[in-house]
């Protein structure tokens, strides 16, 4: 099992970083956790075009999920021709959104390309991954997974506030992906994002082996929020998240 890390910038894409996605990979099988604006382009660095085997996206905000409209050109209008439906795991009203963002009739919308699965709390089978989702604290519906394999798993806040089922569905994992889009400083509303320290306390309560701080906004200073994470009583690695990154597990 393998993770790397394609895009890892908080809300829209940075200079260095497109929007998040997150890529799995273990006998073959090639998952997506996200698929945000910019993302389309670094993935071609890791794996082929027509590579991926399968979608989960966290929620329908653009920084999560736009680059999906540039898939379906993919798999639509490539040279080779109509490709195979791929399977898109995310919350119900995705194909009507995703259709919208793409200018595009709900009928047939992008599902001439994607095969839509509506997510829901609880555990699924999707190629060799076992993934867990649930529900996270954030003002629409947004799910957070855990995908596990090998004896190995691989957790993934998406956006959110403090979270009780995050801690829950993080338990014990080799990697926690934790968004930290704020900076510890008062006055930052409730509900909606994380900042370092308190990702990891999330991260301590937990246990897990590794935190990686994600989801950072290109206008904040992310040496100031590794930092923050230093003061949130995690004994683990802490790292910040880089397009490109690697973490082989197992």
């Amino acid at each position: 099992m393998k993770l790397t890390i394609i895009g890892c910038s908080g809300s829209f894409p940075g200079p260095d970083s497109p929007a998040s996605c997150y890529l799995l990979e273990a006998e073959g099988f090639r998952l997506l956790l996200d698929l945000g604006n910019g993302a389309l382009g670094a993935l071609q660095r890791h794996i082929g075009l027509y590579d991926v085997d399968a979608i989960c996206l966290s929620h329908l905000h653009a920084d999560h999920c736009l680059d999906l409209c540039s898939y379906h050109v993919v798999r639509t209008y490539s040279p080779r021709g109509p490709l195979a439906r791929v399977p898109v795991h995310a919350p119900a009203d995705a194909p009507r959104r995703m259709a919208a963002a793409y200018g595009m009739p709900d009928e047939p919308g992008l599902e001439t390309a994607f095969d839509f699965v509506p997510l829901r709390p609880g555990v699924r089978e999707i190629g060799p991954f076992q993934v867990s989702t649930a529900l996270m604290n954030h003002p629409v519906e947004t799910y957070g997974f855990r995908v596990a394999h090998g004896g190995h798993a691989v957790a993934y806040s998406a956006d959110t506030g403090e979270s009780e089922g995050l801690v829950e569905l993080a338990a014990g994992a080799d990697v926690l992906l934790c968004e930290a889009s704020f900076l510890d400083e008062p006055g930052a509303p409730g509900g909606l994002h994380l900042n370092g320290r308190q990702a990891a306390e999330h991260a301590a309560r937990a246990e897990v082996d590794t935190l990686v701080l994600t989801h950072l906004v290109p206008w904040f200073d992310h040496a100031r929020i590794a930092e923050d994470a230093t003061r949130g009583g995690f004994d683990g690695k802490i790292d910040l998240a880089r397009s490109g990154a690697a973490y082989p597990l197992g």
